[in-house]
């Protein structure tokens, strides 16, 4: 199997770096799974901005926020206004952002771009790349010197940052579904509740 997918956090990055690192790993190819597709610190990576950039540097943009981010607007994925990353992968809009995707790795290199620079603290990561282990065994992050972190080397991460080890009751693969698990729960996004009302004075 020859699939490989990428990820990739634009982070705080100028636009020739990340240019550089996307060209550097032969990406065609950039899938956009921020929910929101805005960043007030770093407009270089506003939706349009980046549409255009990438184009005139011969890189297909591709907006999957709504298919593949880390929020949903149906209400049955929250738990007391946080996002369940195990219900949004039931969703059928991820499900088609995930079919789409797979299709698309077939004849493509496409990067993930979430905002993180970090894999293991983004949904890119935790929510998405986890289910596409099951499509392709090469998910491949690129960090932000260039090198490349293999999926299963962030998955040692995670195994390391929860303190999750195999013993005689659960092996590695287990342990690394808890850590995954662990996970999704720290980094889930967080409704914030409506604001309550000020009382009406006589």
């Amino acid at each position: 199997m020859n699939k490989k997918l990428f990820t990739i956090g634009h982070s705080t990055h100028p636009t020739d770096h990340f240019i550089a690192l996307l060209h550097q790993h032969a990406i065609t190819i950039l899938y956009d799974v921020r929910s929101t597709p805005y960043s007030r610190f770093n407009p270089q990576f506003n939706k349009e901005t980046l549409q255009k950039t990438l184009e005139q540097n011969a890189i297909a943009y591709r907006y999957m926020g709504a298919e593949l981010g880390a929020r949903s607007e149906n209400p049955d994925c929250y738990i007391e206004g946080k996002a369940q990353f195990s219900r949004l992968a039931t969703e059928p809009s991820f499900r088609h952002g995930i079919s789409q995707l797979t299709e698309d790795i077939a004849d493509n290199k496409i990067a993930l771009m979430c905002a993180e620079k970090d894999p293991t603290i983004c949904h890119r990561m935790i929510l998405v790349c986890r289910q596409m282990r099951a499509v392709t065994p090469h998910i491949k992050h690129i960090l932000a010197d260039g090198s490349i972190e293999e999926n299963e080397e962030s998955e040692n991460r995670l195994l390391q940052l929860h303190k999750i080890t195999p013993d005689m009751f659960k092996d590695q693969p287990a342990c690394i579904e808890e850590a995954y698990d662990k996970q999704g729960e720290k980094i889930a996004y967080t409704r914030k509740p409506p604001a309550t009302p000020a009382p009406l004075s006589d």
